[in-house]
């Protein structure tokens, strides 16, 4: 059966953005929106669409979660021989995307990717869920495998090897900050014309607002 995508429409009607709206820099605003979201009781709300290319600008998506944000930068951690990582290392320039529908907004970010230090990704890895902790060593994450009786088998003999001990972090495995040279804030309004309001990096390390046509 033919789908009729073309006839699916949505009217944004809840909130506008104006320049008189915004925080003094893009982290407050985000940290602002961040935690109206999570009042609003979204379902991982700080879950971002991470997309990375090669040096032949083939370009791939994926869903990762934001785990720290401070005045540099997005935090993420992920299997450094995974296929972000291994583009990630190719080249660092990448692009987030924060899409809360209920709210009608959107945050998207561009920005450099660089790893953390080894005490940072140690502290995160050290904070979580053991079984998480297992699953990081037990997933040699984008490698294509027979079936998920591998995945399983590993699992149990890392159980079996970490037994008695705690659970060091992969050497393979840490974060990443992404440190945006341009956050864009993006509010839906009527008859398509959004509000679209883009704090970018001056040469001299400033934001400057500007005003996007939708």
């Amino acid at each position: 059966m033919k789908e009729k995508f073309a006839e699916l429409r949505k009217e944004y009607r809840q909130e506008t953005l104006t320049e008189a709206d915004l925080k003094a820099n893009p982290f407050e605003q985000f940290h602002y929106w961040l935690a109206q979201s999570i009042q609003a009781g979204l379902t991982e709300p700080n879950a971002m669409i991470l997309s990375t290319a090669s040096l032949q600008g083939i370009p791939s998506s994926r869903t990762v979660l934001l785990k720290e944000l401070d005045t540099e930068g997005f935090v993420f951690f992920t299997n450094y021989a995974s296929r972000k990582g291994q583009e990630i290392a190719e080249n660092a320039q990448v692009s987030l995307l924060f899409y809360w529908p209920e709210l009608e907004r959107q945050v998207r970010i561009q920005g450099q990717a660089e790893k953390l230090t080894t005490e940072e990704s140690d502290t995160y890895f050290a904070s979580r869920p053991r079984g998480s902790q297992l699953g990081a060593w037990a997933s040699k994450q984008s490698e294509v495998i027979s079936g998920r009786e591998t995945l399983e088998d590993r699992l149990k003999s890392l159980e079996t090897q970490f037994a008695d001990s705690s659970i060091p972090r992969p050497e393979f495995w840490g974060g990443y900050r992404v440190k945006p040279s341009e956050i864009e804030f993006w509010q839906g309004r009527p008859n398509r014309l959004h509000d679209r309001l883009s704090f970018r990096k001056s040469a001299a390390l400033a934001w400057q607002v500007f005003r996007l046509s939708p």
